[in-house]
């Protein structure tokens, strides 16, 4: 994760730096809940979420009878509400779009289907323009100011001024008026960092020094390759554990040490002694299972759960998530990119409608989410 100079200094509207967090959640065979990983740069899939649960009502409405499920349909308007509530001072309307990298990005369905549920405009970096010190949006009628952008790109790509020159996807200039203080960027740049697997490692700590409390949830034991100690543990130990780079996403580069072949461990051991800090090691979790469809079958598959929280005015837990499922028989990867597939989560409400809850941090929604 490279160091954002165009950072420094930067206080965002009401503090907030990640306005959306997914937090992959995963039940071990011990019975305990960990995290597994934290997602605060541009977390996605929970347009799933909302059209399994679409899906789930239209199928099977009988089941849903006596139930007092939570409602999650509501997702899109809080999700407007927080983005408007970080809103630069003196925006007394202001306006939000959702910025795409555009229809070849995987995610585009989500990105689209989010800014309609949402009713906001779904724009490119070409829809936005700086002018006299502000971000405009291109219209039919002339230029609209944009006030907050629900980015779905990353850092590198937001502004080609600043970043990557190469960019067609950002908007020149943009983190000019991000630091005047006149835009909203939600989740704001540099939060990518708490997304790297060894900045990970050391969340149990953030949380005791900043906060000075414990965290409700655990995290995976994790190896820390940078670490002298740790990196000659992990290399004579490749076949129980599972190694993975420490700022990749989608399930990509990781060994599965226990189902890795011989030649698969001695190309990551390799990796590990050309760039240590890039690696992290944890043991393998035997996730819990589900009954899933396999055919014309019931079959156990592993999965994990992401709920998401909203951070803005107030804090929002989805009541339910993304239940993410390895379709492979005996497969522990459960991301889309690999073939993983989706569950509607239900979480049951015992006589009242649940409020929107309050919490300190992302890693303590254990007690707004049931079943993973």
């Amino acid at each position: 994760m490279p160091y954002r100079q165009a950072c420094v200094g930067q206080k965002p509207p009401r503090n907030v730096w990640c306005h959306i967090t997914g937090v992959d959640l995963v039940r071990h065979q011990d019975g305990q809940i960990y995290v597994l990983e934290d997602n605060l740069r541009c977390p996605s899939g929970v347009s799933y979420v909302l059209e399994n649960r679409e899906v789930m009502k239209r199928t099977f409405s009988q089941v849903f009878q006596g139930l007092s499920v939570a409602p999650i349909d509501d997702y899109p308007e809080v999700l407007l509400e927080t983005l408007l509530d970080c809103a630069p001072a003196g925006a007394s309307r202001p306006t939000a779009v959702l910025l795409t990298p555009g229809i070849y990005n995987s995610a585009y369905f989500e990105h689209a289907f989010l800014a309609q549920q949402m009713g906001i405009e779904l724009v490119q970096g070409t829809d936005l323009v700086v002018s006299d010190g502000y971000v405009h949006m291109r219209t039919t009628h002339g230029l609209k100011r944009v006030d907050v952008i629900y980015r779905r790109i990353d850092d590198d790509f937001l502004d080609p001024k600043c970043f990557r020159e190469d960019s067609c996807l950002g908007v020149a200039h943009l983190m000019d008026v991000y630091r005047a203080g006149r835009v909203t960027l939600a989740n704001a740049p540099g939060t990518g960092i708490a997304d790297d697997k060894a900045v990970y490692a050391y969340v149990p700590q953030i949380i005791r020094y900043y906060l000075d409390q414990e965290p409700i949830l655990s995290n995976v034991p994790t190896y820390l390759c940078g670490r002298e100690e740790d990196r000659r543990y992990v290399l004579e130990h490749l076949d129980e554990l599972v190694v993975k780079p420490t700022n990749e996403s989608g399930g990509y580069g990781i060994l599965m040490g226990p189902q890795a072949t011989v030649e698969e461990r001695e190309r990551c051991a390799e990796a590990v002694r050309a760039n240590p800090r890039n690696y992290i090691a944890q043991p393998m979790l035997d996730l819990s299972t589900v009954p899933t469809i396999v055919g014309d079958e019931l079959r156990p598959r592993h999965v994990d759960l992401r709920p998401f929280v909203l951070c803005g005015k107030d804090i929002y837990v989805m009541p339910g998530g993304l239940t993410r499922v390895a379709l492979r028989e005996g497969s522990m990867v459960v991301n889309s990119s690999q073939g993983g597939g989706s569950k509607d989560t239900w979480v049951v409400q015992s006589g009242h409608a649940v409020p929107r809850p309050a919490l300190h941090t992302a890693r303590q929604v254990q007690s707004q989410v049931q079943g993973v």
